[in-house]
């Protein structure tokens, strides 16, 4: 576990099983599932240092801002 912290944003959705599912946009296929979201934010903890370690020390894109389109 790294002693730096850093901070990132999760988008959680619910499917449609009723589980909380939470993707980190800055980081490529690092997402993660829970019955609560509790349970979500815990597992994509952990998600998230594996995603870092395989980065290997590569820099994390910086999220600007989201913007809502309407189709």
């Amino acid at each position: 576990m790294s002693s730096v912290t850093q901070e990132f944003f999760v988008i959680i959705e619910r499917d449609e099983d009723g589980y909380y599912v939470g993707e980190v946009p800055q980081l490529r296929a690092c997402y993660s599932q829970g019955r609560t979201v509790d349970e979500l934010i815990a597992n994509i903890k952990e998600v998230i240092e594996i995603c870092l370690e395989e980065r290997g020390g590569e820099p994390v894109p910086e999220i600007i801002g989201f913007q809502k389109v309407v189709v």
